[in-house]
């Protein structure tokens, strides 16, 4: 007996689970066209050259690559032979491809939103599978830090529309951590290797990072010195950011901003960066749900500038909350489109992990009650094979007054079509029985209260919507 259940990792959507998803992505549609955004779509399936070497070690390993097809399949051919194409991983590069290809049909400030699944060979987890949508928005062409600060505020007014009220906009830049590690004496060749080991450090701890950071052939010198910044700049977290007493975030930011400035003394690409981090901060008036987190790295190697991440807490800034899940992340990445054009141009997104919102708005109850109702208003009663054309017109006068309206699909006794209405919890049932047929009339029943009366057809829509 063959296996009904989808691919691990992959899931069946029915009718309820749909209509919340078009729910939250209503919303997210309807923010980022409020700033501005246009919509674009691309191929689930890329050339694999153009996925192979975006992601960094670790993202190009969960690649799924497609086999050669027919006569191209050579069996003793190598793994890199195999394989000429891939399906997506995620919509930042097909983006950057898109750019690149499209630059003179695009306007020079490109401003666009993209919804649409990616596959990642990963290992399924709570809120992780291995087909998901991504929710991104990006403006192209712009080195301006007013980009930033529009795209927090766009993704801190859809969580807020949605009904989260406890999440935290995490900030760093790639160009200070890569002075930080410099200060701390880590070798430009072992950087990159650091900046993988950090993205970690939430799921596997402090020591452990350390363990990879040995294990990578970093001096233990440079961790040490590497370390003892870490954790004064957790110090002050403890103190200003996370203490029930202050949660001051613009003290913290402030405090930070100092020790890093003092720390990596006179780097110019790490000065830059703490002048393109308060800049995001001015523009955003210090929002209260963002703060300086030096830890952030996100692994992704075509991050240049701006990192961000949010995250979703019992309590937005209260540092032993047992609940902390990544909602979604983002960056600046100006060589990106460079790689596929001799152009460079700059680029910044943000990227909403939407299933896993979807699995918070569920586990706290958060959806609209009328989300889970009917995908119909009313239901239209088949009295016997003679009057089919009957309920087919009347659900047509119904349709027509914006109603919906499903036509029970054959001749059934009037108790089992009220049961089957009631069974997928549509309000109201029109009984079109002989009488009704004769008298040209409708009786409307209501299957919440169990009231029901006869009117005319032209009075029953206005009845419904009453």
């Amino acid at each position: 007996m063959a296996n009904t259940k989808p691919a691990r990792g992959m899931r069946d959507f029915l009718p309820s689970d749909v209509r919340k998803r078009n729910y939250v992505i209503g919303i997210i549609k309807e923010v980022y066209e409020s700033y501005g955004f246009e919509p674009l779509e691309t191929p689930a399936v890329e050339n694999i050259e153009t996925l192979t070497g975006k992601y960094g070690e670790e993202g190009s390993q969960l690649i799924f690559k497609i086999l050669k097809r027919g006569e191209k399949l050579d069996a003793n051919a190598s793994e890199k032979d195999l394989s000429d194409l891939a399906l997506r991983y995620d919509l930042t590069v097909p983006l950057a491809r898109v750019v690149a290809n499209h630059r003179n049909d695009l306007p020079k400030f490109f401003k666009r939103y993209q919804i649409q699944p990616v596959w990642r060979a990963d290992r399924p987890a709570r809120g992780r599978f291995r087909e998901f949508y991504q929710c991104d928005v990006d403006a192209i062409g712009s080195n301006s830090m007013l980009v930033e600060a529009e795209l927090c505020a766009a993704v801190s007014e859809i969580l807020s529309r949605l009904g989260f009220n406890s999440f935290a906009i995490h900030l760093n830049n790639r160009k200070i951590l890569t002075a930080i590690l410099d200060a701390s004496g880590i070798t430009i060749d072992k950087q990159t290797d650091a900046l993988i080991a950090l993205d970690k450090i939430d799921k596997i701890g402090p020591e452990k990072f350390q363990e990879e950071l040995i294990e990578r052939g970093i001096q233990q010198e440079s961790i040490e010195n590497f370390g003892r910044f870490m954790a004064a700049v957790y110090s002050k977290m403890d103190e200003l950011l996370y203490s029930t007493e202050t949660k001051n975030r613009t003290d913290f930011n402030k405090t930070v901003f100092e020790m890093i400035a003092n720390f990596i003394g006179d780097n110019e690409q790490g000065k830059k960066g703490l002048q393109e981090l308060r800049e995001i901060f001015d523009y955003t008036n210090n929002n209260k749900n963002s703060f300086v987190d030096v830890a952030l790295a996100r692994g992704l190697s075509y991050y240049t500038g701006t990192i961000m991440e949010i995250t979703l807490r019992d309590s937005a800034f209260k540092s032993d909350s047992d609940f902390v899940i990544s909602l979604g992340g983002g960056g600046r990445y100006d060589g990106l489109i460079g790689m596929f054009g001799k152009e460079q141009i700059p680029a910044c997104g943000f990227s909403l992990g939407l299933e896993r919102i979807l699995v918070v708005m569920e586990e706290r109850g958060m959806f609209p009650k009328e989300l889970s109702d009917s995908s119909a208003d009313v239901l239209v009663t088949v009295w016997n094979e003679d009057a089919i054309g009957e309920s087919l017109k009347l659900a047509a006068e119904l349709r027509k007054e914006n109603l919906r309206v499903l036509v029970y699909p054959e001749a059934d006794k009037l108790g089992k079509q009220f049961k089957y209405a009631d069974s997928i919890k549509i309000p109201f049932v029109c009984v079109l029985g002989e009488n009704e047929l004769a008298e040209n009339k409708v009786t409307l029943k209501n299957l919440r209260t169990g009231e029901q009366e006869t009117l005319g057809r032209d009075e029953i829509s206005k009845r419904i919507k009453e």
